[in-house]
């Protein structure tokens, strides 16, 4: 019993894309596969007499080409980012920071381990920082004094 290339594709296609929704694919690839298999699932039933080899090369070209498309798309989406909201960008010290600049404040609601990127600067409890950004599960923070100081002093300011 011989199974015919698009069933064939068409099998592929379904077992990619059902790891996908399994949450198997981290990077992108099981879904540029799933896809792929699809596109071939059209090809060869368009086009019966395209020989294996023929389809395992067309396979190959989309996959790589649409895998990298995929990682250039999504390294530009990474660079943007959305503007939080005025109040979603502010934490109050609720724990001391040691020299390291290392701390805890409460930001949303919850408590969360934080860097001071500016450590010299010393941070009060219950003062109330600026969110510059996230690494990891841990925040980093700037004052709110040290954030116009340090406003004040670039070149964006006349």
């Amino acid at each position: 019993m011989a199974v015919s290339p698009p069933l064939l594709w068409l099998i592929l296609a379904a077992l990619a894309l059902v790891l996908v929704l399994l949450g198997a694919d981290s990077d992108g690839l099981l879904l540029v596969l799933g896809v792929c298999g699809l596109v071939l699932v059209l090809a060869t039933s368009l086009a019966s007499g395209l020989p294996m080899v023929g389809q395992l090369l067309l396979f190959a070209v989309l996959s790589a080409g649409g895998y990298a498309a995929l990682r250039r798309w999504s390294s530009r989406q990474g660079a943007r980012a959305i503007a939080p909201a005025a109040s979603a960008d502010q934490a109050e010290v609720i724990a001391a920071f040691d020299a390291q600049g290392l701390g805890r404040v409460r930001w949303q609601g919850q408590s969360w381990a934080a860097v001071h990127l500016d450590p010299a600067q010393g941070l009060a409890i219950g003062e109330r920082v600026t969110v510059m950004g996230r690494e990891g599960t841990r925040l980093q923070v700037l004052s709110r004094h040290g954030l116009s100081t340090s406003v004040r002093g670039s070149s964006l300011e006349p």
